[in-house]
Protein backbone atom coordinates (compact mmCIF):
# COMPACT_ATOMS: atom_id res chain seq x y z
CA UNK A 1 0.00 0.00 0.00
CA UNK A 2 1.39 3.45 -0.93
CA UNK A 3 1.66 5.94 1.58
CA UNK A 4 1.88 9.53 2.10
CA UNK A 5 0.84 12.79 3.22
CA UNK A 6 -2.52 14.42 2.02
CA UNK A 7 -4.85 17.49 2.68
CA UNK A 8 -8.26 16.72 2.22
CA UNK A 9 -10.53 18.72 3.36
CA UNK A 10 -13.61 16.22 4.57
CA UNK A 11 -16.80 16.20 6.91
CA UNK A 12 -17.31 13.59 9.98
CA UNK A 13 -19.72 11.90 7.78
CA UNK A 14 -17.17 11.55 4.55
CA UNK A 15 -15.08 10.14 6.95
CA UNK A 16 -17.13 7.67 8.32
CA UNK A 17 -18.41 6.58 5.15
CA UNK A 18 -14.39 6.02 3.96
CA UNK A 19 -13.89 3.91 6.92
CA UNK A 20 -17.71 1.43 6.37
CA UNK A 21 -15.84 0.14 3.37
CA UNK A 22 -12.80 -0.65 5.12
CA UNK A 23 -12.86 -4.86 6.07
CA UNK A 24 -13.16 -5.28 9.80
CA UNK A 25 -9.66 -5.61 10.41
CA UNK A 26 -8.51 -2.25 8.93
CA UNK A 27 -11.32 -0.75 10.78
CA UNK A 28 -9.84 -2.44 14.38
CA UNK A 29 -5.91 -1.50 13.21
CA UNK A 30 -8.04 2.28 12.75
CA UNK A 31 -9.68 1.80 15.91
CA UNK A 32 -6.77 0.61 17.76
CA UNK A 33 -4.25 3.29 16.35
CA UNK A 34 -7.56 6.59 17.46
CA UNK A 35 -7.31 4.90 20.73
CA UNK A 36 -3.84 4.94 21.00
CA UNK A 37 -3.29 8.82 20.05
CA UNK A 38 -5.78 9.89 21.87
CA UNK A 39 -5.49 8.22 25.46
CA UNK A 40 -1.46 8.09 25.36
CA UNK A 41 -0.96 11.73 26.20
CA UNK A 42 -3.91 11.25 28.69
CA UNK A 43 -2.23 7.95 30.22
CA UNK A 44 1.27 9.86 30.25
CA UNK A 45 0.02 13.08 32.34
CA UNK A 46 -1.80 10.86 35.07
CA UNK A 47 1.24 8.94 35.60
CA UNK A 48 3.29 11.76 35.58
CA UNK A 49 0.84 12.76 38.02
CA UNK A 50 0.70 10.51 40.16
CA UNK A 51 4.67 9.28 39.83
CA UNK A 52 6.40 9.16 43.54
CA UNK A 53 9.36 7.21 44.92
CA UNK A 54 7.47 7.54 48.28
CA UNK A 55 4.97 4.60 48.00
CA UNK A 56 6.10 1.19 48.05
CA UNK A 57 4.44 -1.98 46.60
CA UNK A 58 3.46 -3.79 50.35
CA UNK A 59 1.87 0.02 51.12
CA UNK A 60 0.05 -0.51 48.41
CA UNK A 61 -0.78 -3.78 48.95
CA UNK A 62 -1.88 -3.40 52.31
CA UNK A 63 -4.62 -0.33 51.35
CA UNK A 64 -6.01 -2.83 48.85
CA UNK A 65 -6.55 -5.22 51.40
CA UNK A 66 -8.14 -2.93 53.83
CA UNK A 67 -10.53 -2.04 50.81
CA UNK A 68 -11.07 -5.34 50.06
CA UNK A 69 -12.07 -6.12 53.69
CA UNK A 70 -14.44 -3.03 53.98
CA UNK A 71 -16.16 -3.89 50.68
CA UNK A 72 -16.54 -7.48 51.54
CA UNK A 73 -17.70 -6.46 55.27
CA UNK A 74 -20.73 -4.43 53.12
CA UNK A 75 -21.45 -7.20 51.30
CA UNK A 76 -21.90 -9.77 53.73
CA UNK A 77 -24.47 -6.69 55.72
CA UNK A 78 -26.89 -6.94 52.99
Amino acid sequence: MKTGTYNIDLEFDQILDLLKQLPKKRKFAFQKSLRERLLAPSLLHLLKAFKTDDLEQHTINKEVEIVRTEVYAKSKAK
